[in-house]
């Protein structure tokens, strides 16, 4: 008999898998709705849509292994990283969604949430005040103009499959919607540096590597309180706050 396996869960969503069958359930079902829209639209690989109804989505298990997770090790080779970089890039170039997403925040109210962040994460007594500085310092330059793409939105490793040197499909939509596609490549090179330049070659275009240190920064430094707070340690080996040390 196949047993219930909890995925991820806590406050907000939670992830169930039974056998070759995934049950999402989310407390705001526009995510759900947001999710289901996006894989209908985007040109890369995704999992097939068994049924969704008020707050649960279900969906079909994708075949190959995931390129790693955060704080642990990566997987495949050169040649996967770069078919990822490829496929993250076929993305980027479908036509725009039809609203913006967790990638495509307003660089004002962005700033604000940052700024506001690492204060809390002094007062707090998270991190140290140097590290927040100098990586606030580092997040700086992801805060420019940018032009909207197709964006993901939470495109950790976890959330891409491959089979040798082949994606298989891409997890996780419910943040998808415009954004800076910088955003996403930083989202998936995030504690794994050393395949950083086997995505841009996959990627096939310059990138400007100062934005994606500064997402890495940016991107670390919203999230460690949350991590904290809902049983998530962002402080383990290779994980956020390692991350942020890296840029001293």
């Amino acid at each position: 008999m196949d047993e219930v396996e909890v995925v991820v869960a806590h406050s907000e969503r939670a992830t169930l898998r039974v056998g070759d069958v995934f049950l999402k359930v989310d407390a705001d079902q526009t995510r759900i709705d947001v999710e289901v829209e996006a894989m209908s639209l985007v040109p890369v690989p995704t999992p097939e849509v068994l049924w969704h109804k008020p707050h649960v989505l279900a969906i079909a298990a994708l075949p190959g292994t995931t390129l790693g997770r955060l704080g642990g090790p990566s997987t495949g080779s050169s040649a996967a990283w770069a078919a990822a970089g490829a496929a993250i890039r076929k993305l980027h170039d479908a036509p725009l969604p039809p609203r913006p997403g967790q990638a495509g925040r307003n660089i004002v109210a962005l700033t604000a949430d940052l700024d506001a962040e690492c204060e809390l994460l002094v007062t707090n007594g998270l991190l140290p005040a140097d590290l927040v500085a100098r990586n606030r310092q580092v997040a700086e330059a992801a805060l420019r103009p940018w032009t909207p793409a197709f964006t993901h939105g939470d495109l950790q490793i976890a959330h891409v499959f491959v089979d040798g040197d082949e994606v298989t499909g891409i997890i996780d939509w419910s943040e998808a919607g415009q954004g800076d596609a910088l955003y996403d490549l930083a989202t998936f090179t995030l504690g794994h540096e050393e395949h950083l330049d086997d995505v841009v070659a996959g990627y096939g275009t310059d990138i400007d590597l100062d934005v994606i240190h500064a997402w890495w920064s940016l991107r670390s430094l919203l999230v460690v309180r949350w991590l904290t707070e809902h049983g998530f340690d962002p402080f383990a080996p290779g994980c956020e706050v390692d991350v942020l040390r890296s840029r001293m």
